[in-house]
């Protein structure tokens, strides 16, 4: 049993007991017992996904003998990883109890505009013409004006790259595509956060109609039937093509599991220093081991050569998808969970109305989360266009955005705001990914993945419902 610490007298420390600070200790039993009784009364989290991970990892293993190969598991990761990280954008809008129909072609126009800069070796203006050359850079800046009305100052440094690029006609590079493409995706967000927060209009109406209007400029832009070829760029292909070194690997390894496992650790004897209430040791160190354990194993075999053809080529390494998907993580989970401004977002999804009355610029945290939410569509985009090598008409359109929104409420995000984790995205995102990878190597037409994953959803929207009801009547 955690003891919390005492002076002599066997009562807590002044600077606590004036406080009023809980001090009550747990045994291991006991925590285990709570979490239990969360579970009875509806606090799920993402336990159903990952028991559904599991169990189609079951299915699908017994059925195909290469399910479980390492290259197929590798595969996976980079197929997945576009709407994984689209899905990760649209957390923050979610848990709001808001939505953004128009992630999925605004992750398409964001890859559009990169593709375009490559090709045109900088030169946007002869490709897109004067008219939707001199929108975009109006656009841009009005979107950095509305920024700086709103208060949203990384939004408005941001959103002024775009600009600065196209006059500038930096010629191709992939970096540069990089940076422009995730400040389109701010820019486009910047203009639907500030119709929905300050106009009014619901973000069901607001997104819908964008959605249909990004697909008509990244028709534009493409053009009817186009495609824009990125497999010259190394880096741009490497994205979601490529590996990490083996050392690179193992220090990834390192600094994700190893720092995963310190900061933990270190704040849990913090706060048994502190005499505040901290999770029984056994828990934490039980906890930090998996992690450190199940990162090195997955290193390992990443790690291990998975050619299908050992003795003519080597694939080995951990894609780069891996390290992108975990920074966007480690950073968004920082955000919402330690500062003051996720603090806010829970706040705002909780209750409108009592986080305006406590002093929260509630229009302000609207308007961000939708900047968060297409510029981290637009990293999405660069990822899913990296994996199929080129950008066309349908980039971003099509069942991309009904995946990623699945992606998030599979994995526990609450539709109704103001319940959702980051990690959330991530499970739901492997789920969706295991059902499409695994039908397709039982030889499955897309039909029948649509239908699957509808049923897959339909139970994941169904379980945060009944949930929801079970935690109300708990209470």
């Amino acid at each position: 049993m955690t003891e919390t610490p005492t002076k002599p007298g066997g009562q807590p420390p002044a600077a606590i007991s004036d406080f009023g600070i809980d001090t009550t200790s747990r045994s291991t039993r006991e925590a285990i017992g709570d979490y239990f009784g969360r579970l009875r009364g509806g606090e799920l989290g993402a336990l159903p996904a990952l028991l559904g991970l599991l169990v189609l990892v079951l299915v699908f293993t017994g059925l195909s003998d290469t399910f479980l190969s390492l290259n197929n598991i590798a595969n996976l990761f980079a197929q997945g990883a576009g709407q994984t990280i689209i899905a990760m954008g649209i957390v923050p809008v979610l848990l709001l109890g808001e939505i953004d129909l128009s992630a999925g072609t605004a992750s398409g126009l964001a890859a559009s505009v990169m593709a375009l800069h490559f090709t045109q070796d900088g030169n946007l203006l002869g490709n897109f013409g004067s008219t939707v050359f001199y929108g975009f850079i109006v656009g841009s800046i009005v979107a950095a004006a509305l920024c700086v009305w709103m208060r949203v100052w990384i939004g408005a440094v941001l959103a002024l790259v775009v600009p600065v690029f196209l006059l500038a006609g930096f010629p191709a590079n992939p970096w540069i595509e990089i940076v422009l493409a995730i400040c389109v995706g701010v820019v486009i967000g910047a203009l639907t956060g500030t119709i929905v927060a300050k106009i009014g209009i619901p973000s069901f109406v607001v997104t819908l109609a964008l959605f249909i209007g990004w697909y008509g400029l990244l028709l534009q832009l493409v053009g009817e039937g186009g495609t824009i070829s990125i497999r010259q760029s190394d880096v741009l292909y490497q994205v979601a093509n490529g590996n990490l070194s083996i050392l690179a690997g193992w220090i990834m390894f390192a600094l994700a599991a190893g720092g995963y496992a310190a900061v933990v650790l270190t704040r849990h004897f913090g706060r048994l220093r502190r005499g505040l209430v901290a999770q029984p040791t056994t828990i934490v160190v039980v906890k930090a081991g998996a992690v450190l354990v199940l990162g090195a194993v997955a290193t390992y075999l990443l790690n291990t050569n998975r050619s299908p053809n050992p003795n003519l080529t080597t694939i080995a390494g951990v894609p780069y998808v891996v390290p992108i998907v975990l920074v966007l993580l480690v950073a968004g989970t920082f955000v919402l969970d330690r500062t003051r401004y996720g603090r806010h977002i829970y706040a705002v999804g909780g209750n409108k109305e009592a986080a305006r009355r406590a002093g929260i610029k509630v229009d302000k945290i609207r308007m961000s989360v939708f900047v968060i939410c297409s510029a981290v569509a637009a990293i999405g985009g660069i990822v899913y266009s990296s994996k199929v090598g080129a950008v066309d008409g349908n980039s971003g359109g099509g069942n991309t955005l009904l995946f990623a929104v699945g992606a998030a409420v599979i994995g526990g995000t609450s539709l109704f705001g103001g319940r959702g984790r980051l990690r959330d995205a991530v499970i739901g995102g492997l789920v969706l990914a295991t059902v499409q990878n695994g039908l397709g190597l039982l030889g499955f037409q897309a039909a029948t993945v649509n239908i699957i994953t509808c049923l897959v959803l339909l139970v994941a929207a169904a379980v945060d419902a009944l949930s929801r009801k079970r935690a109300a009547v708990a209470r």
